[in-house]
């Protein structure tokens, strides 16, 4: 009881401290315990046609938390966003959503131009539990696991060139990577904050290699660069 309660307690520190600029947000709605976890503003490549490649950025809990709720903020109405969930039922925390997940943004509106969104998670203290009642049959088929796995690598960006590598693990394969740029802002950042970053992402083996480079004019903004790699070889 004693620690529930001081689980309770650090929550609602986090929760009081990450409420301003995000406050309507709602990550956190319906849940008694949240913690909230605010991403970046993160960058949608601009497209138009049937070219359209989505980017991708993991936001992840504490130590000894599950998401429990997702939301996000966009910068433009157009912009299609989603995250991959785990097979499994109950669909709940804990069930479909482990420590991290993954946001996919792709924009989808008719006029080329730059977008961007920024994910936000709230988190819940992970709790033991049981599997499960019996499955009523058998089934010769195999059930649905996690044979993928993702890695991720996050780095500040500052003026200057930065690489982030995210790398498969010994015995496992590529299947497709990623890397993203974000900006931690409190609202959605200027076209000069947005062209003072390039990036390119070159994959090689079994990794991906992000490079960013940011003119002086990001000066005095938090940036980060991810690379990001789905792995095969998981069960």
């Amino acid at each position: 009881m004693r620690r529930l309660l001081l689980v309770a307690l650090v929550a609602a520190a986090v929760c009081a401290a990450g409420a301003s600029p995000a406050a309507a947000t709602n990550e956190c709605r319906g849940l008694q315990v949240c913690v909230r976890v605010h991403g970046p503003w993160v960058l949608v490549p601009a497209a138009a046609g049937s070219a359209r490649r989505p980017v991708q950025f993991q936001l992840s809990c504490p130590r000894g938390f599950i998401v429990g709720g997702l939301d996000a903020e966009l910068s433009d109405r157009a912009i299609d966003i989603d995250f991959p969930g785990l097979i499994g039922s109950p669909v709940g925390p804990g069930t479909t959503t482990s420590r991290s997940v993954v946001f996919r943004g792709l924009y989808t509106g008719s006029v080329r131009r730059t977008t961007v969104f920024r994910p936000h998670i709230g988190c819940l203290p992970a709790a033991g539990g049981g599997a499960g009642p019996v499955p009523f049959r058998r089934t010769q088929a195999f059930a649905p696991g996690q044979p993928t796995i993702r890695r991720v690598r996050t780095v500040a960006v500052r003026p200057g060139t930065v690489r982030a590598v995210a790398a498969c693990a010994t015995g496992e394969r590529l299947i497709s990577g990623w890397s993203a740029v974000g900006f931690y802002t409190a609202a959605a950042p200027s076209a000069a904050i947005l062209r003072s970053v390039t990036s390119a992402q070159r994959v090689n083996a079994n990794r991906v290699n992000a490079l960013a480079r940011a003119s002086v004019g990001l000066r005095g903004v938090r940036a980060v660069l991810q690379a990001g790699t789905v792995c095969g070889g998981g069960s």
